[in-house]
C-alpha cells in the first residue's frame, strides 16, 4: 500500500510538469462599436416604446426562437457582434453560429469571440479558421496550454495546474451592435436547442434591448480585455496559411447536413413573433422594466477562495435580492447546493413565513448526478423546515404533450437558472446555486423589476400543475422522503430515488465520497 501511495504521489509531481506556461502576449484592447440610431437593431428600443433610461425584455423559452433570436441579432448587425460563451458545440448549431459569424464579418461586421477554454477539444481548427477571415479576432478565457487536441492531453494539463485551471468562464452573453442582447443558461451547442439525439435542455434566455444592452456589453468589454482572455494564435499553433485554414473552415461548416433556419410560424408561448419576423415587419414586444446586469470580476479565476470577495460576487448579490422577500421565493437550479450560508438564508425566510419553492432535477435525469448527492446533504433539511422541493423527471416530462412533441425520444433536462420574488423581481443568469458558481466560476446576471416578465413567466411555466416534476416529501412515518407525482387524475408515489437503479445509486455514492463539496 505504501509503494502505491508512493507512486502515485511520484505520478502527480511528475504531471505538474506537463502543464505547460502561458505565453506572455500583447492584447489590442477594444470596446464595443454600437450601430447608428437608423440601423436595424437601434431602432427596436424605439419601436418596441421603450422610454428613455428604460430596459426591455422578452423571454425565450423555446428553443426554436431562442435560435432565431441570435441568427437574427447576427444578420442584422450592422457594425459588431460579441459573443462570450462556456461552451460551443463541434456540432450542427456550434458550426451554424461560426458560419454566420463568418458572414458578418465577410459584410464588414467586427466579430468578437471569447471562449471558455475547457469545451474546445478538437475545436481548434474551428475556430482557427473564423479567426482567418478579415474583422474576426477569438480569444480563450484560462486556456490549456500543451496537449490540447486530445483527451488525456488536457487531463495532464489539468492534473498539472489544476489550481489555475479549475477556475471557468461560466457566462454566457450574446450581443450584437451593442444595443441588443441575449443572457441567460444557453451555451451553443446542440442539446440547449432540441437538436441532440440523445438528451436535451429547458432553458430559458431573456432577450434585451435598451438601457441594460449597453451595460452588458461594458461586461463583456471587461472580460475581453482582460489578462485571462489570450488571443487564440497565441495558444493554438497551426501550419497552415490563412487561405487552408479558411478552406477548412467552409468545408467543417456546410454541407448537406445544415439545419433548417426558417423562423418559427406563429407566436411563442408568450404572445411574441421570432425576432426574425419582428424586424421584418418592425412590430416588437418588450417588457418595459428597471434592470440591473452584474458579472462576477473575470479576476475571480484568479482569486484564492480563502481571500475572495464573496460580497462583490453575482451569488452574493443575489441572494442579497432573495432578502427582499415578504411573502414568496422560487428559485429554479439545474445544479442545487445551498451549503450551510445558503440553509441558514432559507432558515431566515421560512421564521418570516415566506413561501419558499426550489426546482432542481432529479438524480436519475440529471447531467451530474454527483452534484444531486451534495444537494441531498441538505433536502431532509430543507424539508423540515418547510421548504418545498421539486425534481424535474425525464419521464414524467414526457407527460406534457408540448414536451413529448419537441423532446421525442430524448431525455429532457432541466437547464435554467432563475429566481422569482415575491412575483415582483425576477433574477435571470448563468449561476447555479451550488459552491462552484459561488466560488470558483465566474458568472453573469440580470435583475429585473417587473410584475408582467413574472407573471408572464409564470404563466408558462406552470409550475402548481405541471406534470413534469415530483414533489419530495418527507414520508409520513418519518423514515425518509418520498417523491409524489401528480397529474390530470392520479398521484404517483415513490419511495426511492426516480429512474434511478440500486447498483447506479451506490456507484454513485461510492464514487462522492472521494469529491469534496466545492469541488461538484
Amino acid at each position: 500500500m505504501l509503494r502505491l501511495l508512493l507512486l502515485a504521489l511520484a505520478l502527480v509531481f511528475a504531471l505538474a510538469g506537463c502543464a505547460g506556461t502561458l505565453p506572455a502576449v500583447q492584447r489590442a484592447p477594444s470596446t464595443t462599436l454600437q450601430a447608428p440610431p437608423d440601423a436595424p437593431l437601434a431602432r427596436v428600443a424605439q419601436d418596441a416604446g421603450l422610454m428613455p433610461g428604460q430596459s426591455g425584455f422578452w423571454p425565450l423559452l423555446q428553443s426554436d426562437y431562442a435560435l432565431d433570436a441570435r441568427l437574427a441579432m447576427i444578420r442584422h448587425a450592422r457594425r459588431s457582434v460579441d459573443l462570450q460563451y462556456y461552451l460551443i458545440g463541434n456540432d450542427t448549431i456550434g458550426r451554424l453560429i461560426l458560419r454566420e459569424l463568418r458572414d458578418a464579418a465577410l459584410r464588414g461586421v467586427r466579430v468578437r469571440l471569447l471562449v471558455d477554454d475547457l469545451y474546445t477539444e478538437e475545436l481548434d481548427p474551428l475556430l482557427l479558421g473564423l479567426a482567418a477571415h478579415p474583422h474576426v479576432e477569438v480569444r480563450l478565457f484560462n486556456p490549456f496550454v500543451s496537449g490540447r487536441d486530445i483527451h488525456f492531453g488536457r487531463f495532464l494539463n489539468f492534473v498539472g495546474d489544476f489550481r489555475r485551471l479549475n477556475h471557468r468562464m461560466h457566462n454566457k452573453l450574446f450581443i450584437a451592435d451593442g444595443v441588443m442582447a441575449v443572457v441567460g443558461g444557453r451555451n451553443l451547442a446542440d442539446e440547449y436547442f432540441f437538436r441532440s439525439k440523445d438528451a436535451n435542455f429547458l432553458d430559458l434566455d431573456l432577450l434585451v434591448t435598451g438601457t441594460a444592452a449597453p451595460r452588458l456589453a461594458q461586461l463583456f468589454d471587461r472580460y475581453w480585455n482582460s489578462d485571462l482572455a489570450y488571443p487564440l494564435h497565441a495558444i493554438a499553433s497551426t501550419g497552415h496559411t490563412r487561405e487552408e485554414l479558411r478552406e477548412a473552415f467552409e468545408d467543417q461548416t456546410s454541407g448537406p447536413a445544415d439545419p433548417d433556419t426558417r423562423a418559427p410560424e406563429g407566436t411563442d408561448a408568450f404572445g411574441g413573433l421570432a425576432l426574425s419576423k419582428a424586424l421584418a415587419e418592425r412590430r416588437h414586444r418588450f417588457v418595459a422594466a428597471d434592470a440591473i446586469a452584474y458579472a462576477d470580476a473575470p479576476e475571480k479565476a484568479h482569486a484564492d477562495p480563502a481571500h475572495l470577495k464573496i460580497e462583490e460576487t453575482v451569488t452574493y448579490r443575489f441572494l442579497g435580492f432573495l432578502r427582499e422577500a415578504r411573502s414568496e421565493v422560487v428559485l429554479f437550479s439545474p445544479y442545487f447546493i445551498p451549503g450551510e450560508r445558503g440553509i441558514e438564508r432559507l432558515r431566515e425566510a421560512r421564521a418570516q413565513g415566506i413561501t419558499v419553492r426550489i426546482v432542481t432535477n432529479a438524480m436519475g435525469t440529471s447531467d451530474e448526478p454527483l452534484v444531486n448527492l451534495g444537494y441531498q446533504r441538505y433536502r431532509d433539511r430543507m424539508l423540515g423546515m418547510g421548504v418545498q422541493l421539486y425534481e424535474m423527471s425525464a419521464a414524467r416530462l414526457t407527460r406534457d404533450p408540448s414536451l413529448k412533441k419537441v423532446l421525442g425520444s430524448t431525455r429532457g433536462r432541466l437547464h435554467a437558472k432563475m429566481a422569482f420574488v415575491d412575483r415582483q423581481l425576477v433574477l435571470v443568469g448563468s449561476m447555479n446555486m451550488d459552491p462552484r458558481s459561488a466560488y470558483t466560476n465566474t458568472e453573469i446576471g440580470v435583475a429585473i423589476r417587473s410584475p408582467a416578465l413574472a407573471e408572464l413567466l409564470f404563466g408558462a411555466l406552470r409550475l402548481e400543475s405541471f406534470p413534469g416534476v415530483y414533489q419530495v416529501q418527507l414520508k409520513p412515518d418519518g423514515s425518509g422522503v418520498q417523491w409524489v407525482g401528480r397529474g390530470d387524475s392520479d398521484e404517483e408515489v415513490l419511495g426511492d430515488e426516480p429512474e434511478l437503479g440500486f447498483w447506479q445509486r451506490l456507484k454513485l455514492r461510492l464514487m462522492f465520497l472521494f469529491v469534496p463539496e466545492d469541488l461538484l
